[in-house]
């Protein structure tokens, strides 16, 4: 029996439906009439919780972002582990990054969701504060700008996520190839900004 109440019930299956509806379809293509049918609910009760589409496409960006961070975790002192979650998470789920995708493509930058209060830059924001408080404790070159090391890093580990036509159609060989994909995802982030571990107590190399 859930313990959600009713109203919060009904608000929840809008969000996965809109989530779903967004990512297949995008902002602009998305019809609220469906995603209304889809969580057997009316247009009515749906506005009654969202002032417009572009208010429930950042609701539901705001908690995609909830279940990425959940997900994935990003830990300073260790990129490279980070880089590969992130990786096997949007590897898994291409839609949620197509989700957030749209957003980009879609919105206006004078749009409210293109301000203080939007989800995307909020993580940013709270991303990069953490990186610069692992520089200022020694884990990581403070010769970098934060927002740079967390651009580079996720670029690196969202490169293979919204390239399904290049995958191998097998299902072994993409297992393989993505194996190999993460790998030098990882690799290619330990050699940006090595994990912390790795700079403590590196034995000698042999002569």
């Amino acid at each position: 029996m859930s313990t959600l109440p009713a109203a919060d019930s009904a608000r929840d299956r809008v969000i996965t439906a809109a989530t779903a509806e967004f990512a297949r379809h995008g902002i602009a293509g998305a019809r609220i009439e469906r995603i209304a049918k889809e969580a057997r609910t009316s247009k009515e009760r749906l506005y009654a919780y969202f002032r417009s589409k572009e208010d429930l496409y950042a609701t539901v960006v705001a908690h995609e972002m909830t279940l990425v961070a959940e997900a994935t975790r990003m830990d300073p002192t260790d990129l490279p582990g980070y880089a590969g979650r992130v990786h096997d998470y949007f590897v898994a789920h291409p839609e949620r990054l197509r989700l957030m995708n749209w957003g980009r493509l879609e919105l206006a930058t004078d749009t409210p969701a293109d301000g203080p209060d939007d989800p995307i830059r909020a993580t940013v924001a709270r991303k990069t504060a953490q990186l610069r408080d692992a520089q200022r404790a020694g884990h990581l070159d403070p010769a970098w700008d934060p927002a740079d090391i967390l651009m580079f890093v996720n670029q690196l580990a969202m490169a293979w996520a919204g390239q399904t036509d290049l995958l191998p159609t097998g299902r072994d060989e993409r297992t393989t190839f993505l194996a190999a994909r993460r790998a030098a995802i990882v690799a290619a982030v330990q050699r940006l900004f090595p994990a912390a571990h790795s700079q403590r107590h590196d034995p000698p190399h042999s002569a």
